[in-house]
């Protein structure tokens, strides 16, 4: 029964992702954010969106293993690299360990193509 369960949970957490990327189903920050990702002077993706974007992401990863939506307690973000606002980046999200009300999440964003590490994000949600 549980796998019918964490299927379930991933299944909406993939929903809400693609409601989310379209500006359907976010809070009015998210859809702000997500909408017209601010650009720096030289055209590169503002630090604040690349925060928000692994904070969201986080979440969603988070919802998707356990089901509950969580909110963050505490946030670290590394920037390794700048990325252009049009540039195509892959983006990872995982949990790497939960115990109690606490889940961690471990996001990495990097560019398309060769690999090359943009930012590194670690939360920890709670309930």
């Amino acid at each position: 029964m549980r796998m019918k369960e964490d299927d379930d949970a991933l299944q909406a957490s993939i929903k809400m992702l693609e409601r989310t990327s379209k500006g359907v189903e976010c809070s009015e920050l998210e859809a702000i954010t997500f909408q017209g990702i601010q650009a720096d002077q030289d055209g590169n993706w503002h630090a604040g969106a690349i925060a928000t974007l692994i904070d969201g992401l986080g979440a969603l990863t988070v919802n998707s293993f356990t089901g509950k939506s969580k909110a963050s307690v505490d946030l670290t973000i590394s920037l390794y690299s700048s990325a252009k606002i049009q540039e195509e980046v892959e983006i990872e999200a995982k949990v790497v360990g939960s115990r109690g009300k606490l889940t961690s999440v471990l996001v990495e964003v990097k560019r398309k193509g060769n690999g090359e590490l943009i930012a590194l994000g670690a939360a920890i949600l709670s309930i």
